[in-house]
């Protein structure tokens, strides 16, 4: 059994194979409805009113979302649940962690879950009932979570360890489908992840996951368009960035 502590990921790095690696909303106005966000290389936006901020691996764009989520309302029971969301190769790994470090050195009780724990090839979102009965629920009633971790021994995925979840005062879900509508009333902020062109995400994932993974990949990415057209993450986030 394994727990996390205060600023670590509640997860572990896991082998090649599987879909991915180790890993009160703010008061605006909203976008039109059909229309996405602009936004510039390497900059934030915010509903209402706009601030762009530095690239998504600086520190100093870390450091401003920190205050902001400070001051976000928590919706989840005594914990601020924010979503980090955006299609595979987008950047949201990297991001959730930079978000990590920055949140616990400003002092607040803070772990990282991903849906990489729970996601397979086979099953991209249907996942969900464990996290939310596991995790989510018992965290609302101020209560530690528990599940059991999606292992890939051999590229093949299986039930792994247990891993028990404490109340934190921050909670970053970071993956694909982290921030899907049925959890947007328990959010304190999602962050969408902007992706780059296609191209450059699937050449970013083979390199993270392995070239023997490649196939997996794109149909992975095909199943992403449809998802994220149907749920409009990007079109609720309260913040965008550039990966």
């Amino acid at each position: 059994m394994s727990s996390p502590v205060a600023g670590a990921a509640v997860r572990s790095g896991r082998g090649r194979g599987g879909p991915g690696r180790p890993a009160g909303r703010f008061p605006a106005g909203r976008f039109p409805a059909g229309r996405s966000p602009a936004v510039a290389p390497g900059s934030w936006v915010v509903r209402s009113p706009v601030v762009r901020l530095p690239r998504a691996a600086d520190s100093e764009t870390a450091d401003s979302l920190v205050r902001r989520v400070g001051r976000g309302a928590p919706r989840l029971g005594p914990v601020r649940l924010v979503a980090v969301d955006g299609p595979s190769g987008a950047g949201k790994s990297t991001f959730a962690r930079v978000l990590l470090s920055a949140l616990t050195a400003a002092g607040f009780h803070a772990a990282l879950l991903g849906t990489d724990d729970f996601a397979t090839w086979r099953e991209p979102v249907g996942w969900w009932p464990r996290l939310r009965d596991g995790v989510l629920e018992p965290l609302a009633r101020g209560r530690a979570g528990r599940y059991r971790r999606t292992e890939w021994p051999g590229g093949v995925p299986v039930p792994g360890a247990f891993v028990d979840v404490p109340v934190p005062e921050v909670l970053l879900l970071e993956g694909v489908s982290s921030g899907r509508r049925s959890v947007a009333r328990r959010l304190s902020a999602l962050i969408w992840m902007e992706p780059p062109d296609s191209a450059t995400r699937l050449e970013r994932a083979v390199l993270r996951d392995g070239a023997e993974t490649r196939p997996e990949l794109v149909r992975w990415q095909r199943f992403e368009r449809v998802w994220f057209r149907s749920d409009r993450t990007g079109q609720r986030a309260d913040f965008v960035l550039r990966g």
